[in-house]
């Protein structure tokens, strides 16, 4: 299983923050983010969403059907393991 280490976060453009994405074995990934504009961003929290086979954000899965923010290094490790955990996508 992939967690928050194996996450490798690049500097957004424009002092926007860092960000990441993953990509898991079942077809689905994660974009984790964090910014001035992210939600929880200031407050040093992750924004996270779930990512389809093309590296899309997807909304279409029992994970969510939005964006989850102001998420803490433990939380996003709980939500990789559950799009982790996911039947493959397509």
């Amino acid at each position: 299983m992939k967690n928050f280490k194996d996450l490798v976060f690049e500097d957004r453009p424009h002092d926007m923050g860092i960000a990441s994405r993953i990509q898991f074995d079942n077809g689905y990934g994660a974009s984790v983010v964090k910014g001035p504009y992210t939600y929880g961003g200031k407050d040093g929290l992750y924004e996270m969403a779930v990512l389809d086979n093309n590296g899309n954000l997807t909304y279409d899965t029992p994970i969510t059907n939005d964006v989850i923010g102001y998420l803490s290094e433990d939380e996003v490790n709980d939500y990789l393991t559950k799009i982790q955990e996911l039947p493959n996508v397509g």
